[in-house]
């Protein structure tokens, strides 16, 4: 709520003097600072923060009087007090030196819209001249302990034991009088007051003193230590009117500090802590409210070796209380606890090199006004020796024009929530931090409030429609704030506020009006409860958000009594005033003139002023829906619309008024909507404690009814509450004995200062430091002691705490519809399992036995939820190995959930529990498992985790040992599938997948077909890659039976399969083709490869001069650059095959520049409407660019393996006569088995029967190789063929010649390589790394290249 930034600043005083300032002490309203030094007796003015004048005592009165000590302000700052050493009180006038005379004017430039002549601009902007004047001293002849300022009296304590009151006015001896400490009795409890006095106070004085105006009394030190509260009984302060309580079992007081707005006495103790009193009400005895003191969880170096408290000091909103020790440093806390800031631990206290600060020692401390600084005067001491040290260094460069020292004022510089003055709704669901000249905004997205902050950061008030601080606030934009919030977004939204902003657009003078009761929005409109100095009247007004903020566009409301609060509860408007009443108004827009307008009518007054002593106390009130449901039944959800119930936070005490409903009900319909009459509220209930922040909404949701119908309280220390409906499921009856709201506390990380109601997330701020040591040398600069502040925003998920507090309160079923109710939440998984850690954590480290665990609850909670798998095991790989046979015994077997994982088909979660089963059982298990899941994630094509496998797998290998491995130390993200554990073990049958997962692919070095793990890691690990290979074998078998080419080819490419060496032995096996036509029919659905189409008349008359053209267009429609096939969409068909770079280029030997070629030798190339419709035609008979790769590639390896039958299916889908021609020229081969050529001659005869009734389209092709199938029924010994099966026509044949010749690519000359056997017949020795330099199509006899070569050039375009 409160927030250090930035650096402190030192305010040097203009007169060098020998002497240390050692006291601040504001006034009232902290305009002026009184500052002390041994002689003399300053006054700052607060902003500027400037020096005003000094009075400097003779040395004669100061030996006389003794050096200065305390001093005091009267409440009208017209006059200064001051404590002397020798027990005299100094009393100075503050004179003003009229009104024209100003010690300091702001200096406008010329032609600035902002002119002298505006009214009261000198009290805005200009420092005043004042003068001390010292009357006449009063001598208490003995040391002043306390000063202590009283409307028109000024108490002073003495060391002997007195309490003197003086009269600021009546300095003479009926001026003052004198009572004694020891005649005030003192007790317990006011109770038993009467029965004289029960505390010993002989040679007892009171050390330190301060009033509290609520509690009407004055807390009180003892100089033995103890801690009491002195109670006037009457009006006036005189002996036999005081009555004083003490507190029991202290008696190492220090100081006191009083809170008027929450009633509490913060006493410092010389062990370092805090203790905060209140006034028990009923037996009015002192009663420990909480503590403020450093925890060795945070600060286990310094947390006992602080030393006594030394001051403590309230802010002016009375929200946060900063103190200070004897050892030095500053401590934040809240006023019910909760720690903001502490400067002993951390930035603050050490270097960046690792090395311990000596902590800031403070003399004295005082809040600026509104809390926007805190002004601090080191300790003499340290400041001196500083400055010697700093002296040292100037002597030994120039010498010191005067050898006098320079005081110093430290200012700290705080932003602080805008809810600690403004409670309202308006500031609820957004964090809003005000500085002195600056806000940091987090409402709207985060994106647009950079974008524009940087530019202009003042514009934004300048833009009436375009500011934050003119829009209300948009709750549909919570949902995008809180999640960029949690996703990390911790930039602010900061608007600087420039000092001629108020002169240049706000035309409403601050002279005119003051705003008592704070603003809030409403729709458009911001309203404002307001007191106007020219009628003297307090007004409710209306601006709207779109005019100029003038009265002129103001709805304006008289009202009887000072505001003190105002907040907005959908179309109404609640306002505590003065007198300690409640007001309700309605407000309704109005669009009857050109500026709408909004009209406000009274609906309702209630008195408080039997419930509420003073005004003061309330800290914030609320209209809200929210009511314990006694008597309304849950079909009745437009009551949820309505303002049910007020809300005060009365000191700290949460109090609710309840509409009373007990009497005779009037049904709506049949009130007249303008006679309405409001039911009265019921008597106040006290809901909670120690409250300092409450949060609720207007909103309604049916579906998180649970969240948004909830109240959220903030209680310091004690972390959050919230007061939760419980619903009956179903609409159901309730139970008898389920009570409709329960209030849960739970703790949060973070201080609160906005709920995200559906996003179930809590917003906060918190102090970040950011180290400066490049001054670094004997005399440390602020710069270097101090380490740069700044405040970012964060954010935390609270929904796994409510779920909790319901399970262990039996309320299951609860938990359950909220549960359902936020699970469509992004940050759900999280929240489950958070709540799993948290319970695990607490239970399975608890040293005493648990007598009814709540683990197997929660267990049993998350099984509701399909995420249970997944939250159980990556709870488990967050938690230390040691807590995992805990959990398990309450979630189930590892091995259970592990094989539910692989049903469930989720392999990733099955990856997970494979490292938990690795750890708890021994390595078979392991194995086993890992077997399961590795065929699994093969089947299914998840290569990322099949590559974690194959590594796990050799893991499991490698370390073949009967116990479990040690617990593994990284916690990877589940997306991994969780095999990182594995990342440094080697993996040797493949080359590793890593080039493959980077995203860019390294062509060459992926399908480099490797030769297999060195020969010295098989003898190592030959049987672990024996077993893994086996399943990769039986894999590839099972892909290659059931004719997925496609898949094989991806599992070969991703997990560097060697599938050429693999179907070289297979080749005889399963790498046969039992049936052409079905695995031509896979090969074309696989690979999204159309069946041929014939083109209308192709059949009756074939092209004219077909050979040349053919060949030209079908060289032209083979081109393909190998940088389309890198730039290609990779995506489309996840994983897909790669083909090597070099066989690419190599066969695509007409690429984009030879294209133009074509055009420039050939001018006389003019296409007829036939060959036009060809080449379409040939362009729809072809299939997606990749596949075609695909293809190639694969026809490649199987050619490379000598899988003949494979070669002459993919060459048929292609079309590739050249690929035909080749297969058949190898079935000569003695090498070739007779099956082999058996089973290609009855293939190609089924395809032929096959395409002649079902797919004519092939028909053109067939018999285009007419030639090479006569060759190879020809050699069919003693099996006649019907020679009209494959009768061509002559022109036909011819075409096939060139479109055989015309198809292949010529081989580069750089690529050229004489090549001896068919490939692949003698068993084929493998390619080393560098890739495939040749395509299967170089494989043709040298002789063949030289004829293709020959016919080439008889072409009209030839190729260079």
């Amino acid at each position: 709520m409160y927030f250090l930034t930035g650096w402190p600043r030192r305010l040097l005083c203009p007169l060098r003097s020998e002497e240390e300032p050692f006291h601040i002490q504001p006034s009232s309203q902290r305009f002026y600072f009184a500052v002390l030094s041994e002689t003399q007796l300053s006054i700052w003015f607060s902003r500027p923060s400037v020096l005003i004048v000094s009075y400097i005592e003779s040395a004669k009165a100061a030996a006389q009087f003794g050096f200065y000590q305390k001093a005091e302000w009267k409440p009208d700052d017209s006059m200064i007090a001051v404590a002397t050493a020798k027990g005299y009180i100094l009393l100075f006038d503050v004179l003003g030196g009229g009104d024209d005379k100003y010690l300091y004017e702001p200096v406008y430039p010329r032609g600035s819209t902002r002119l002298k002549v505006t009214p009261g601009y000198k009290e805005e902007q200009c420092a005043p001249a004042l003068s001390l004047e010292m009357k006449k001293p009063v001598d208490l002849e003995a040391p002043i302990t306390s000063l202590q300022s009283l409307q028109e009296d000024l108490l002073v304590c003495t060391a002997d034991g007195y309490l003197h009151v003086l009269h600021w006015d009546g300095l003479g001896s009926n001026g003052r009088k004198a009572i004694c400490l020891s005649t005030i009795p003192f007790s317990l409890d006011l109770q038993s007051a009467r029965g004289g006095p029960s505390l010993d106070l002989e040679g007892v004085y009171i050390r330190c003193m301060e009033y509290c105006v609520t509690l009407d009394g004055f807390a009180v030190v003892l100089s033995d230590g103890r801690l009491g509260f002195i109670t006037p009984l009457g009006n006036t302060i005189t002996a036999d009117q005081l009555q004083g309580v003490w507190a029991a079992d202290v008696t190492d007081g220090t100081c006191v500090a009083v809170n008027n707005k929450y009633r509490l006495m913060a006493f410092g103790c010389a062990s370092g802590s805090v203790l905060v009193y209140m006034i028990d009400t009923t037996t009015g005895s002192m009663q420990l409210s909480h503590k403020l003191e450093l925890t060795p969880k945070h600060y286990p170096d310094i947390y006992n070796k602080t030393g006594p408290v030394k001051l403590i000091c309230w802010s002016p909103d009375y929200s946060v209380a900063m103190v200070t020790w004897e050892c030095g440093g500053l401590s934040l806390w809240s006023v019910f606890g909760a720690h903001l800031i502490c400067t002993l631990g951390e930035d603050f206290a050490y270097r960046s090199d690792g090395t311990k600060k000596e902590p800031i020692k403070i003399s004295s401390m005082s809040w600026g006004a509104e809390g926007y600084h805190l002004w601090v005067l080191p300790n003499k001491q340290e400041r001196r020796k500083q400055q010697e040290e700093q002296q040292q260094e100037e002597e030994e460069m120039v010498p010191p024009p005067h050898s006098s020292l320079q005081a110093g004022i430290l200012q700290f510089h705080f932003i602080k929530s805008a809810l600690t003055v403004n409670p309202c709704t308006s500031n609820q669901e957004q964090v809003l931090l005000h500085g002195e000249d600056r806000l940091y905004l987090t409402c709207g997205d985060t994106t647009q409030v950079n974008s524009n902050s940087d530019a202009h950061p003042h514009t934004h008030l300048h833009l009436r429609d375009g500011s934050p601080l003119h829009h209300p606030p948009n709750p549909d934009s919570s949902l995008s704030q809180g999640l960029s919030t949690l996703l990390g977004h911790k930039h602010w939204h900061v608007v600087q506020i420039h000092s001629t902003y108020l002169e240049s657009n706000w035309p409403i003078r601050e002279q005119n009006m003051t705003v008592t009761g704070g603003l809030a929005w409403w729709n458009d409109f911001v309203v404002v409860a307001c007191y106007n100095f020219i009628d003297q009247q307090e007004q409710l007004r209306l601006y709207q958000r779109s005019t100029n903020l003038d009265n002129a566009f103001a709805s304006v409301t008289k009202l009887h009594s000072d505001t003190l609060l105002l907040n907005v509860f959908r179309d109404m408007v609640i306002l505590f005033r003065a007198d300690c009443s409640i007001c309700l108004y309605s407000i309704e827009r109005r669009n009857d003139s050109p500026n709408p307008t909004a009209s406000v009518e009274l609906l309702q007054e209630v008195s408080m002023s039997r419930y509420i002593p003073h005004p003061a106390l309330v800290v914030s009130v609320t209209l809200t829906s929210v009511r314990t449901e006694t008597g309304i039944t849950l079909k009745a959800p437009q009551q949820a619309c309505m303002a049910e119930s007020i809300m005060l936070n009365l000191a700290g005490q949460l109090i609710m008024l309840q509409r009373d409903r007990s009497g005779p009900q009037v049904r709506e319909k049949e009130t007249p909507a303008n006679n309405k009459k409001l039911l009265p509220f019921c008597p106040p209930v006290v809901l909670a404690q120690c409250v300092e922040n409450v949060w609720t909404t207007c909103r309604s949701n049916r579906k998180k009814r649970h969240l948004l119908e909830a109240l959220w309280l903030c209680c310091g220390e004690a972390g959050m509450k919230v007061w939760l409906p419980l619903f009956p499921r179903d609409h159901r009856k309730p139970h008898s004995f389920l009570s409709r709201r329960i209030m849960l506390p739970f703790h949060i990380n973070i201080y609160p200062l906005a709920v995200l109601f559906e996003d179930a997330l809590v917003l906060g701020a918190t102090n970040e430091t950011v180290l400066y040591d490049g001054l670094q040398g004997s005399s440390e600069p602020l710069e270097a002691l101090f380490p740069y502040c700044t405040v970012e925003r964060t954010s935390q998920i609270y929904l796994h705490h409510i779920l909790r507090q319901l399970l262990v309160r039996n309320l299951g079923e609860q938990a359950l519809m909220l549960a359902q109710s936020c699970a469509s939440l992004p940050y759900f998984p999280h929240v489950m399992e958070l709540m799993v850690h948290v319970v695990l954590e607490e239970e399975a480290t608890s040293r005493e036995p648990i007598p009814d665990p709540l683990l197997p609850t929660v267990a049993k909670f998350i099984t509701e939820f399909p995420l249970f798998l997944q939250t159980i095991v990556h709870c488990a790989r967050k938690t230390e190995y040691a807590l995992w046979n805990y959990l398990f015994a309450a979630v189930g077997n590892p091995k259970d959930l592990f094989e539910e994982c692989l049903m469930a088909q989720d392999l990733d979660t099955a990856a997970s529990y494979l490292i938990i089963l690795q750890n708890m059982e021994v390595p078979a298990v392991s194995r086993q498992h890992a077997t399961l899941l590795f065929n699994t994630a093969l089947e299914q094509g998840k290569w990322d985790l099949c590559r974690h496998m194959i590594r796990f797998l050799k893991a499991i290998g490698s370390g073949e040992m009967e116990t479990p491995p040690p617990t593994p130390t990284t916690q990877e993200p589940s997306s991994t599938g969780g095999f990182e554990f594995f990342r440094n073990r080697s993996i040797s049958l493949s080359q590793s997948a890593d080039s493959i997962t980077t995203g860019k692919f390294n062509l060459q070095k992926t399908f480099s077909m490797p030769s297999g793990p060195s020969v010295k890691g098989r003898d190592v690990e030959c049987a672990e890659n024996m077993y893994i290979d086996m399943m990769l074998w039986r894999h590839a078998r099972h892909l290659l039976e059931q004719v997925r080419l496609r898949d094989l080819g991806c599992f070969s490419a991703q997990l560097g399969f060697e599938l050429i060496g693999w179907l070289c032995r297979e080749r005889n096996r399963v790498a046969r083709v039992d049936d052409f036509v079905l695995a031509l029919k896979r090969l074309h659905k696989d690979f999204l490869w159309p069946f041929p189409v014939i083109p209308v008349g192709s059949l009756s008359s074939p092209l004219k001069n077909g050979r040349c053209r053919t060949g030209e267009c079908t060289r032209l429609l083979k081109s393909q650059s190998a940088d389309s096939l890198l730039n290609s969409d990779m995506d489309t068909v996840p994983p897909q095959l790669i083909t090597p770079l070099t066989y690419s280029t190599t066969t695509s030997s007409v690429v984009d520049g030879d294209w133009t070629m074509v055009d420039e030798n050939s001018s006389t190339l003019s296409l007829s409407q036939a060959e036009l419709e060809h080449i379409s035609m040939e362009l729809a008979n072809k299939g997606p660019h990749k596949s075609q790769v695909q293809l190639r590639y694969l026809l490649h390896v199987f050619m490379e393996a000598g899988c003949l039958e494979w070669c002459v299916v993919i060459g048929l889908i292609l079309r590739d006569a050249n690929v035909i021609k080749q297969v058949i020229s190898f079935l000569d081969s003695p090498e070739v088995p007779q099956e082999t050529v058996q089973s290609v001659r009855s293939g190609l005869l089924a395809v032929d029967a096959w395409a002649s009734t079902d797919s004519l389209g092939y028909k053109p092709f067939l018999n285009l190789i007419q030639p090479q199938l006569q060759l190879l029924m020809d050699s069919a010994a003693g099996e006649q063929v019907q020679p009209e099966a494959f009768q061509p026509s002559s022109q036909s044949s011819k075409l096939g010649a060139s479109e055989g010749l015309g198809g292949a690519a010529l081989p580069r000359a750089e690529d050229s390589r004489g090549v001896a056997a068919p490939l692949g017949l003698a068993l084929p020795s493998l390619e080393p790394a560098g890739g495939f330099s040749r395509p299967p199509s170089e494989d043709c006899p040298p002789e063949q290249t030289e004829e293709q070569l020959e016919e080439e050039g008889a072409y009209d375009c030839t190729l260079s």
